[in-house]
């Protein structure tokens, strides 16, 4: 089982990057090629070589979480499927998140919430640090810092929608493709998580 981490607080949704590095993959580009790509010709336009190289390594996690078949079904998909490709990338690469999307996020479909609000993350830090002494060790400033990058990573997926100050909850409608594979794949609790749905 994968460890906690807080890594998350260093990372942004990123989806032009993602989306450019899932294609060059599926093109047949080396972990190598991209990298000099990315690192060398800075590709991303980057102020500083250390933090092209650190983008590099968080998106090159995600990519490494996708196996040929979903690639594929990203890049025949809307865009809206690809942003949900890559909100799945992500909480394949972290545990924590998962764990958000399923216990909170799916729980609030199902019970008929129509927002999450900032008391429902720190509710699930607090729980999480109760069961397990590495999240517990975080400060007070790291889990803050995780609760925006929550809110982000759910608005600019699109599985939260903002009305004023509100965050208001928008499952998704996956595409065929996407939904067949998650099942196929043994991903039924993924499925759960963004949709609501028991399968």
């Amino acid at each position: 089982m994968k460890k906690y981490s807080s890594g998350l607080v260093s990372e942004a949704f990123w989806f032009i990057e993602f989306k450019k590095m899932v294609i060059l993959r599926h093109q047949g580009c080396t972990w190598d090629e991209i990298r000099e790509l990315y690192v060398e010709q800075n590709m991303l336009a980057m102020p500083r070589k250390q933090r092209a190289m650190r983008i590099y390594g968080y998106l090159k996690g995600r990519v490494e979480t996708l196996d040929a078949e979903i690639s594929e079904i990203f890049i025949n998909s809307d865009l809206q499927t690809q942003k949900t490709v890559n909100i799945i990338s992500i909480a394949l690469k972290n545990r924590l998140f998962y764990e958000f999307l399923y216990e909170v996020y799916r729980e609030k479909i199902q019970t008929g919430a129509s927002e999450i609000k900032h008391s429902d993350i720190d509710s699930f830090f607090r729980k999480k640090q109760e069961q397990d002494k590495t999240i517990g060790a975080w400060t007070e400033h790291t889990l803050k810092n995780l609760r925006g990058i929550y809110f982000t990573l759910l608005t600019e997926s699109g599985l939260l929608k903002t009305q004023g100050n509100k965050k208001m909850i928008n499952p998704p409608v996956l595409d065929e493709s996407l939904e067949s594979y998650l099942i196929k794949s043994g991903s039924k609790q993924l499925l759960k998580a963004l949709t609501g749905v028991d399968i």
